[in-house]
């Protein structure tokens, strides 16, 4: 698997596999994509997103990264499409249980850390409210961009807090359950797209050590702004996250 950055005026005529990305963030829906690029050893191409630019947007379907075009195929930005399409361009090896109603159950719990109220998007939730305190997590010009586009109130966001550590414990039982039975995995099947979207998002819990995952001082700081009870119940999933990157995730990130 290869990729570099490559200018945004050439985006629309190079042609192949085309994403763009948070430059400088471990965005876990992007690492996440990288991840299944990884594995399934696609070549692509990383453009940086830049939300002013309107004719990016336009070309890439959405201001929110990540978002992938292959050849002129519509855009795609949902997590559950870009899985597809890689699934599609690459079937071998599938990242999903081939047993139908895994295959289904592997989709419910991803939607668990991507979709709409799951993890990523209840941890940013919450940085968000101790950002708009002044009281830690993201600084407050990010926490009031991410405001508006995650709904904040104070009390969705002392919801989404509770909301994390129930996920971390519903994942950290299933871990528990799978390593009983003999298997490292999130499925009996081995290695699943459900694990690597495991790992990247733990990065919103406990970053990776800067020697795999250099980045920003204040998205480090942000990122390990993490009470007790949290950072207790997400023990397996970290330990599950470490996993992936020593036998299947690239060693060093590049952002």
């Amino acid at each position: 698997m290869a990729w570099d950055y490559i200018p945004f005026e050439d985006s629309g005529t190079t042609g192949g596999l085309r994403m763009t990305v948070v430059s400088g963030v471990p965005s876990p829906w992007g690492e996440a994509a990288k991840g299944i690029f990884h594995l399934k050893e696609l070549d692509w191409s990383a453009v940086r997103l830049d939300p002013t630019n309107k004719e990016l947007v336009e070309r890439f379907g959405g201001a929110s990264a990540p978002a992938v075009v292959y050849a002129q195929e519509p855009p795609r930005s949902g997590w559950k499409d870009i899985l597809l399409l890689a699934e599609r361009l690459v079937p071998n090896p599938s990242l999903l249980p081939p047993d139908p109603e895994d295959r289904d159950l592997a989709f419910c719990l991803a939607h668990e850390l991507c979709g709409e109220g799951g993890l990523g998007w209840s941890r940013r939730l919450w940085l968000t409210h101790l950002g708009l305190k002044e009281e830690g997590g993201f600084s407050k010009s990010v926490a009031q961009y991410l405001a508006q586009k995650y709904g904040y109130s104070e009390q969705a966001s002392v919801a989404a807090r509770t909301r994390v550590v129930e996920i971390l414990a519903n994942f950290a039982e299933r871990l528990a359950s799978q390593r009983a039975k003999g298997s490292d995995y999130l499925f009996d099947c081995g290695v699943t797209a459900l694990d690597i979207y495991a790992a990247t998002f733990a990065a919103l819990i406990q970053p990776l050590p800067d020697e795999v995952c250099a980045m920003r001082a204040s998205t480090r700081a942000a990122f390990s702004d993490v009470d007790d009870e949290t950072l207790e119940t997400a023990g397996e999933l970290l330990a599950h996250r470490d996993l992936m990157y020593e036998r299947w995730l690239e060693g060093a990130l590049r952002l």
